[in-house]
């Protein structure tokens, strides 16, 4: 099992509790983004830099995930991508995407998508918090007992 992250966006906490992650358990992390980032030198944890442009990094993580890998993101449409290909996804504040969830989720992000593109201030999320983080960690936890 491999874990992936849409890494443009990803907060460092997050990237932090992932590389500690793959250090302990050796599992397969692949950071995937436009820009270049700094890793750690391990050979279980890999950086796949891809063109700028739109959803070009999903697009790539999209096609190189397999059923049951990891994908960390809070991109909602590459979440949808990701588990009608058979994956899991994970959002940075912890929350675990399913079949079930993610068309109620795909809904609220086009209705506040087309108040926004209304003129509706909708603000942004809050700052990740330390729940969240806990959130995080504890559901990849979850997702390593289980499949990693």
């Amino acid at each position: 099992m491999k874990i992936w992250v849409d890494a443009d966006a990803c907060p460092s906490v997050i990237k932090e509790i992932l590389f500690r992650a793959a250090d302990r358990t050796g599992l397969s992390l692949t950071l995937v983004a436009n820009h270049r980032m700094q890793i750690p030198q391990r050979n279980n944890i890999n950086f796949l830099q891809v063109s700028a442009g739109f959803d070009v990094a999903d697009n790539e993580i999209v096609k190189r995930v397999n059923k049951d890998d990891l994908v960390i993101t809070a991109d909602i449409p590459l979440a949808d991508e990701v588990i009608t290909t058979g994956g899991r996804a994970l959002s940075p504040r912890g929350e675990l995407f399913t079949r079930d969830s993610i068309k109620e989720r795909l809904s609220l992000r086009d209705f506040m998508e087309t108040l926004r593109n209304s003129g509706v201030n909708t603000g942004g999320p809050p700052p990740l918090s330390q729940a969240d983080r806990q959130a995080f960690a504890n559901e990849l936890e979850k997702w390593i007992r289980d499949y990693g």
